[in-house]
């Protein structure tokens, strides 16, 4: 079944970037979408104009604003192309996701890692959502821009980053405060599933663990926030 991504911010953002449009399907008598409409043409990405019922039945509950587009798989990084594409001396944050099964927090992380200067997003392959349409709606187009890499050994991954200069952070309820540590590193911060958190080899594996206090009764954030607030404690610190 095919997915969709809906709405021109994003259909645009898929037309600018690394993902595979099979075509877009536009509302006829739509306004203000001709940049849109040019680009696509420009990229040799089919059109079709059609009643804005039928641009309703293929949105379903979609935000569309009279566009939707329909997409193919999107490509992921090899770990090897992530890394040679980096200057380690400029102190890249890299984000390893342990567990994050729910597409929408991954959407969201894509969002706020782009937003924060993210280098990359490293999966592994198996119990971790993946890139769908979801994502890429939750991401608001940082699906397109953020180099997403997919990894069969999550440890064996850090001890490949641990080799080229990286440091390595795992949030964790026990870990010290956040914004007590000095982020200005190359870095590769760990965050795990939101009831198991970050695996035992993977805490063991890195170099410190942090932690964001809380007040509450509830103990934790979701992973998606939590992911956020870190990332823009490294931002704040560099700049």
């Amino acid at each position: 079944m095919p997915e969709y991504i809906a709405g021109r911010n994003n259909v645009l953002a898929a037309l600018e970037g690394q993902g595979s449009l099979t075509k877009i399907f536009v509302a006829k008598g739509s306004r203000g979408v001709q940049p849109l409409l040019n680009l696509a043409r420009e990229k040799g990405c089919p059109l079709q104009f059609v009643p804005r019922e039928k641009l309703e039945e293929l949105a379903r509950d979609l935000n569309h604003q009279g566009v939707i587009a329909e997409i193919a798989a999107w490509r992921y990084w090899e770990l090897d192309e992530l890394v040679q594409g980096l200057d380690i001396s400029a102190n890249p944050v890299l984000l390893m996701l342990a567990g994050v099964e729910d597409p929408h927090n991954l959407g969201a992380l894509l969002r706020s890692g782009e937003c924060a200067g993210v280098a990359g997003v490293i999966l592994p392959k198996r119990r971790s959502a993946q890139l769908t349409g979801t994502v890429a709606r939750v991401s608001m187009g940082a699906i397109e821009s953020v180099p997403v890499c997919r990894v069969g050994n999550l440890a064996q991954t850090l001890e490949i980053l641990k080799d080229k200069g990286f440091w390595v952070a795992a949030a964790d309820m026990d870990g010290e405060n956040y914004w007590g540590v000095d982020w200005n590193f190359p870095v590769v911060l760990i965050l795990g599933s939101e009831g198991k958190g970050v695996p035992r080899l993977l805490r063991e594996k890195s170099d410190y663990t942090v932690s964001i206090p809380t007040l509450g009764r509830v103990n934790s954030l979701n992973v998606s926030v939590a992911g956020a607030v870190i990332l823009y404690e490294i931002l704040r610190q560099r700049y």
